[in-house]
């Protein structure tokens, strides 16, 4: 029997992804304290003066910008929040925590945490791209761990392997940790899959989720910015309704997901991959991947350079023939790939009788061909949207006070187009707060310190930026609106309006900084320099 949901509630959590999740933990009475033992003197100090991170402030971390051992790339707040739960974890193999959670009941606060897929794990649950659920995550096994039930522990449980030092889990591992956690840390009467929010609009004392008849207080944003494939042009669109297996499977795309699909490809298939090669302006993230720690990355993007540097003569004619094979996919025949840098896919003809497309594709040169394809994955990004909430409530959230221009509210969103207004606040308008990846940081273990931060707002400990009298005039329900983008805000040039196009040093594309490492291999060395110091101490 489903769960029916409460028709009056504090806190209201649009999503039930790794984000949604910890704050639900905290909502329900789980209260981060700082215990001590921190490296950081000057954070150490501030902290054992107020140890309880509710009640956290800018000045606790404004000594980070002045400091190398702290990112830059992510908001201070969630650095702060990552340094205290796995301080020097570069250097390291399972640091000391500086937390512990202290479950204080009193302190609960009731919400919903509500999301649309089949179970909870927001995207994790779902599978937009058609590539194997296999494939290792960027993060190690200790980086994906949500407070009161680690992967370590859920890996322990299943009595599937001894350790997780350094281990890259599959999606679908991780899909199985963060279905089991609402159970396991006692969240789950809070946590609500399979339902779609839609038409939220702000109301005299609050807001009202129209779809599901929810009235709150507080409105938290977890939806996150890879919820929507942004859609392949209209030309495109038919190849993409093929799948003729027998044919070459046509993928365009520079990053991780267009290497998935590769990846994922049966090695017999013949991949003809169309992307953009612009490494000094725009490069590939897929530039930074070690060559053994993410050895099937590592690979494609080998294959994409060699397609970049062979001289456009030879993209012309047919693929590259030296059998290369990943060491991580032993049954990956390169010569399968044909690599088409800075090409561009000009005419498309269907055949419906056999189920293949002949498209006529105009090379870097400016030579034209023509290849027989099967299918097309078509994976330039995943964008978020916030096309649940009304007219009026997009506008409050969008807008900013050096605003130019008109905000297309209806556009596709991506971890920039909120950065700006996250780095002043995560309230971005009065009771309406953002975490995860709207943040503009994408890792689960940088999802903690805007948990906190909306967790402190809720319960007020941490005050608001809004006066009293500053709450808008209610909005009414709007009329219907479509659920999925436009054509118009699905277009790459629309994804950030012209108000919010703004980068900041603390934004990365795939919010790792640390892709070019091989973790393993830094961390022995740490250990090996520190035995042959305490040797040469010893020896006098």
């Amino acid at each position: 029997m489903a769960r029916s949901l409460p028709q009056c509630i504090d806190t209201v959590i649009i999503g039930n992804g790794p984000s949604a999740l910890i704050l639900s933990y905290i909502l329900h009475g789980n209260i981060p304290y700082y215990v001590g033992g921190h490296h950081d003197n000057i954070l150490d100090a501030k902290l054992s003066k107020q140890p309880n991170l509710l009640h956290i402030t800018p000045d606790l971390y404004a000594h980070f910008a002045s400091s190398l051992r702290y990112s830059t790339q992510a908001l201070p707040v969630n650095t702060l929040l990552d340094t205290l739960i796995r301080p020097n974890a570069d250097t390291e193999i399972n640091p000391q925590s500086c937390i512990r959670w202290r479950y204080e009941p009193e302190k609960a606060v009731s919400h919903a945490a509500i999301g649309d897929t089949e179970h909870a794990g927001g995207q994790w649950a779902d599978n937009p791209v058609s590539a194997s659920t296999d494939i290792g995550t960027l993060s190690y096994a200790e980086q994906l761990s949500l407070p009161g039930y680690s992967y370590a522990d859920h890996v322990a449980k299943k009595a599937k392997q001894d350790q997780c030092d350094f281990v890259r889990p599959s999606r679908i591992e991780v899909a199985d940790y963060l279905r089991a956690y609402p159970e396991a840390v006692g969240i789950k009467d809070a946590v609500f899959a399979g339902m779609r929010v839609d038409d939220v609009y702000r109301t005299r004392d609050g807001f009202m989720i129209g779809s599901l008849g929810i009235t709150c207080k507080h409105l938290v944003l977890a939806s996150g910015t890879f919820t929507v494939n942004i859609p392949p042009p209209v030309s495109l669109a038919p190849i993409a309704a093929l799948h003729s297996v027998e044919r070459p499977l046509l993928v365009i795309g520079s990053g991780f997901s267009a290497a998935d699909v590769i990846i994922s490809t049966p090695s017999t298939r013949r991949i003809i991959h169309v992307f953009q090669w612009a490494p000094d302006r725009r490069p590939s993230p897929l530039r930074g991947c070690h060559h053994t720690a993410y050895p099937e990355y590592a690979a494609v993007y080998r294959q994409m350079k060699l397609a970049a540097i062979t001289p456009s003569k030879n993209q012309g004619t047919k693929p590259i023939t030296t059998r290369r094979k990943s060491s991580l996919y032993q049954n990956r025949d390169w010569s399968f790939y044909q690599g088409l840098p800075n090409a561009e896919v000009i005419d498309v003809a269907i055949f419906t009788e056999t189920a293949s497309a002949t498209v006529t594709i105009r090379l870097a040169s400016g030579k034209q061909i023509q290849r027989e394809v099967g299918g097309l994955d078509y994976v330039v990004g995943r964008r978020g949207t916030l096309d649940f909430l009304s007219d009026e409530l997009r506008t409050e959230i969008f807008s900013t006070p050096d605003q130019a221009m008109p905000v297309d509210t209806h556009a596709l969103i991506s971890g920039r187009t909120l950065r700006p207004k996250a780095e002043t606040s995560l309230e971005l308008a009065k009771n309406v707060l953002i975490t995860g990846s709207l943040t503009g940081d994408s890792l689960i273990r940088h999802a903690v310190g805007g948990c906190v931060f909306a967790a402190g707002r809720i319960m007020h400990t941490i005050p608001t930026m809004y006066s009293p009298d500053s709450t808008p005039s209610p909005t009414t329900s709007s009329s219907p609106r479509s659920t999925w983008p436009t054509s118009r805000s699905a277009s790459p040039d629309s994804e950030d309006t012209p108000a919010l196009q703004r980068t900041t040093t603390r934004e990365l594309t795939n919010g790792h900084a640390d892709l070019h490492l091989d973790r393993r291999r830094l961390t022995r060395s740490v250990e090996v320099t520190h035995a042959e110091n305490k040797l040469w101490v010893g020896s006098g």
